[in-house]
């Protein structure tokens, strides 16, 4: 699979609001299906396909080329007191203090990042799921969170504390859930501080300002593949 990837040179990380393009939905739904079906789970909240329909869901697809192939991708779920967070759906009948959690928080904006996923044809690239989750949490801010959730992999974890998260010890086995499956652990964390992020590592704080500050932009990063450059074109401007 590796001599089969393709010659990428050019990434497009755009955002969009579920209800308003069905068929980005359905590339993002595509690719997110297929990575979790790799690694054999088929059971996970943030793997439903309901979120299409609700007006309080974000999205943010990857591709190769304008309007291609998603690659990889991510959402963010604003908190609405009527469709219940993916990790409310998770984890609260294993601790039902996450409820609480999330309903303090509602008004003044709170939401989850969720569904992040990137295929093989991008691994190794060098802009991974820490790079596509620098880009959401700054989208997070832009659609008026203050606060946000996520529900973290072993292998997304250190990614999550680099970006500012911390982990939720209130609920689970100090934050740790056997989920999606009992062989499984997943890790609830939480920014509260989404406007400033205070424990953010310096390099990831700065990327989310400027992806926050200037919605639309472009710029190279080293394709970690090759001796060569990715054009890196961000728009999540709504």
């Amino acid at each position: 699979m590796e001599q089969n990837k393709p010659q990428i040179n050019k990434l497009y990380f755009k955002a969009f609001r579920a209800v308003d393009d069905r068929a980005a939905c359905m590339k993002f739904i595509e690719g997110h299906t297929h990575v979790l079906e790799i690694f054999g789970i088929t059971k996970i909240t943030s793997a439903k396909i309901d979120w299409v329909l609700n007006p309080d869901v974000y999205a943010v697809l990857v591709s190769s080329e304008e309007n291609g192939k998603a690659l990889a991708g991510s959402r963010i779920h604003r908190a609405n007191g009527i469709n219940p967070l993916p990790i409310e759906e998770a984890v609260g009948f294993m601790d039902d203090k996450i409820y609480t959690m999330v309903s303090e928080r509602t008004a003044n904006g709170t939401g989850e990042l969720c569904g992040v996923w990137n295929s093989w044809e991008i691994a190794g690239l060098g802009v991974g799921s820490l790079f596509l989750s620098q880009v959401s949490v700054a989208l997070s801010n832009l659609i008026g969170l203050t606060t946000l959730f996520g529900l973290t992999a072993p292998a997304t974890h250190r990614n999550a504390v680099r970006g500012g998260f911390r982990v939720i010890s209130e609920i689970g086995i100090n934050g740790r859930f056997y989920y999606p499956k009992e062989d499984l652990t997943a890790t609830a964390v939480i920014t509260d501080e989404l406007d400033t992020l205070p424990f953010a590592i310096d390099e990831v704080r700065n990327n989310i300002l400027s992806f926050r500050a200037n919605p639309k932009q472009i710029f190279q990063i080293p394709n970690k593949a090759n001796d060569g450059f990715i054009d890196v074109h961000i728009d999540i401007a709504l």
